[in-house]
């Protein structure tokens, strides 16, 4: 059927085929040209990372860091278990363990109080997910990781512009992955960007992600030809996604402001709802700012959800559930392990629902997905 709202509509800002063309007109369409060069100084101006390098994913930047951490088989991978499958991945392929701990009920995020009885003598790196561009408890986080002498890899993925206590989400760990994926703030279609805070990391970071090789450090002057230094792989996006991520760039605060009002709307109209324990609505702790990626509810045990999507549907309106937890799936089941319970992981999985949320959604069309939640809900 065609639906009159979808759940996510893709947003140009007006330069993205301009700047494309001029990539093409130039002759530089191959990665690292001077598009490539203005998305990284920029990243690097507004996290205040040591180096900042666009990758073809967010995946890729995760991969990247398995990679700079030398994660071998029979390593442990301290991370979420209600998160995109790309933050197990990219360490199973290296051959490690996923250690799945149980999420917060307030913001979703990894419960940084269970992460200490996860450790064991395996464990290698700390992956906290930030959910909704919500900051996890960073600063007990880093704690942890510099008492046990692990890594940290934030998985900033939904994060761009947002922070935790005035540090950009993906500036505070050892590492951070970006996505700029076509769902996200801001977009190149696919995309991503590995933020490096760690100085000695940075060479290596280049290397690895020019197929092993120090291609960067020869067309830099640095060396007289280019070789091949240890393994990597091709994570560099070409020419033509960075022109049209720049574009995006340069409207990063206007995309936000427009995405906060829309989630701020969402929020005072269905706070009713909240008052008479229907839902919950998102919970944003002091000391972080969101950057409105989502906007989700929290249904009471007691309402059926998929009699909810169905009254969406058929109202013309797409609203989505989000992650199968990663432990409960088939691959979760081979590859990973449990550190002990995920009975919050468990409960909000099956009762969360995000709603509609991209720049240019309406008002009109927003009060038709409020109105939709709310006649659905009475139905119930």
């Amino acid at each position: 059927m065609s639906y009159k709202t979808p759940f996510n509509k893709p947003y140009m800002c007006g330069k993205e085929l301009y700047y494309i063309a001029e990539a093409h007109f130039n002759g530089k369409l191959a990665g690292d040209g001077p598009y490539t060069s203005l998305c990284h100084n920029f990243l690097e101006s507004l996290s205040g990372c040591k180096k900042s390098l666009l990758t073809h994913s967010c995946t890729a930047a995760l991969e990247m860091s398995a990679m700079l951490f030398d994660v071998q088989p029979g390593d442990e991978v301290i991370m979420p278990s209600y998160t995109f499958v790309s933050t197990a991945n990219a360490f199973v392929l290296r051959g490690a363990t996923p250690v799945f701990v149980d999420v917060r009920e307030d913001t979703l995020n990894i419960d940084e109080k269970l992460i200490e009885r996860a450790i064991t003598k395996n464990t290698k790196v700390i992956v906290p997910v930030h959910y909704a561009g919500v900051s996890c408890e960073m600063d007990s986080i880093m704690s942890l990781a510099s008492l046990e002498k692990l890594k940290v890899v934030e998985d900033a993925a939904q994060g761009i512009q947002a922070s935790y206590k005035g540090q950009s989400l993906g500036s505070i760990g050892d590492l951070g992955a970006l996505s700029f994926h076509e769902t996200k703030n801001v977009i190149s279609g696919e995309g991503g960007a590995l933020l490096i805070n760690d100085e000695e990391l940075c060479l290596r970071a280049e290397i690895i992600r020019e197929k092993g090789t120090d291609r960067s450090r020869f067309f830099r002057g640095e060396v007289d030809k280019y070789t091949w230094q240890e393994v990597g792989s091709s994570f560099l996006p070409g020419e033509l996604i960075a022109a049209f991520l720049w574009a995006q760039f340069e409207e990063l605060n206007t995309i936000t402001q427009k995405r906060i009002r829309i989630w701020e709307r969402y929020y005072s109209n269905l706070k009713d709802l909240e008052d008479n324990g229907q839902i919950r609505l998102p919970i944003i702790p002091e000391g972080c700012d969101h950057n409105a990626h989502m906007f989700y509810v929290v249904l009471d045990g007691s309402l059926d959800r998929d009699r909810i999507l169905t009254e969406f549907k058929n109202n013309g309106i797409v609203s989505v559930f989000h992650y199968v937890p990663l432990h409960s799936s088939p691959a979760g089941l081979k590859y990973g392990r449990v550190a002990g319970g995920m009975e919050k992981t468990d409960s909000v999985s099956a009762r969360l629902l995000r709603l509609p949320l991209w720049v240019d959604l309406s008002n009109d069309e927003q009060d038709r997905v409020i109105d939709t939640l709310k006649q659905s809900l009475q139905k119930q």
